[in-house]
């Protein structure tokens, strides 16, 4: 009985946790776009992960979780920066050439990078040519995306090429944060996920904080100008972007395979693109949408041939 009710507690947590880094991660694209008309992106992301990594910390010390472990700090250390850092600043730093729309629909890609760069899983995710073509159809489908940008900002002069450029060395620094934290990353225990992931976040914010000071943003940035749905956006990032999504996306990646957990990227993009044309009136364009489907039916070729070899 016991054995069952562990189970179904562990089933609810599972769906909690999907529905967290599904959703709510949709959302934030929309909500950083709004932080960022009051914040600089480097301050942005220091104010975010600050916050949100000694909450964490400290709750997970309150619980008696063995926060400050020597091995847990330096693995997280590096996940941190390659997972949170690099791709953190990067969405950020896109969303000056291009919409939060667009820059989810670009991140739908992450997936196939994950399945690519996943060489523990080469032997079984690559049996079949529909893993490969699914890829290559994905490939495709950025690269639509990419010269449709490149097309516009070729027009208008505003080089929204560059914000593609950025989002694709965003998605490939994720793909292996993600890859280090489910093989590498704050040891083999469930219980250690919540303490990794509030150290990930705390060295992330150490990066943002010196790349803020270096460029000017912490001196240049009056916060008593700062408007309130800036403010607002950032306490949202907080608590639901960083504190119960990324903490959910690291403790996934311990209980289910990479592969799977890397599907929230499927969905993200509906949800920032419904978000997106409802709150903040931005333009979809038939290229972006054709791009995303064709994003998606490689998606839909690989994931149909993982739960084959599932069975």
């Amino acid at each position: 009985m016991k054995v069952q009710e562990g189970m179904g507690k562990r089933t609810v947590s599972i769906i909690i946790a999907y529905f967290l880094i599904y959703v709510v991660w949709g959302s934030t694209y929309y909500f950083i776009g709004v932080a960022l008309k009051g914040f600089s992106p480097f301050l942005l992301g220091a104010l975010r992960f600050t916050v949100a990594g000694l909450v964490l910390l400290f709750w997970c010390w309150c619980r008696g979780e063995p926060v400050f472990k020597k091995t847990l700090i330096r693995k997280s250390a590096v996940s941190g920066i390659v997972l949170l850092f690099i791709d953190m600043a990067v969405v950020m730093l896109a969303q000056k050439y291009v919409s939060s729309s667009l820059v989810a629909i670009v991140a739908s890609s992450t997936a196939i990078w994950i399945m690519a760069l996943d060489a523990p899983m080469w032997s079984r995710n690559f049996r079949n040519p529909a893993v490969i073509a699914g890829m290559v159809i994905g490939f495709l489908g950025v690269t639509l995306l990419y010269f449709e940008q490149f097309n516009q900002s070729s027009n208008l002069n505003n080089h929204s090429e560059y914000g593609i450029l950025l989002l694709l060395f965003g998605c490939i620094s994720w793909a292996l944060g993600t890859l280090y934290a489910k093989y590498r990353s704050s040891g083999e225990e469930e219980v250690n996920a919540f303490a990794g992931s509030a150290w990930q976040m705390i060295f992330a914010s150490l990066m943002f904080w010196i790349c803020a000071g270096f460029s000017g943003n912490i001196a240049g940035t009056d916060l008593n100008t700062v408007p309130a749905s800036a403010w607002l956006s950032l306490i949202y990032l907080i608590i639901f972007g960083s504190i119960l999504a990324y903490s959910a996306y690291i403790w996934l990646l311990k209980v289910r395979p990479a592969t799977e957990v890397a599907t929230h990227a499927y969905v993200n993009p509906f949800v920032a693109v419904v978000i997106g044309m409802t709150f903040g009136k931005e333009i979809v364009t038939w290229i972006q949408i054709a791009g995303l489907i064709v994003i998606l039916l490689s998606v839909t070729l690989i994931s149909k041939k993982k739960k084959r070899n599932q069975e």
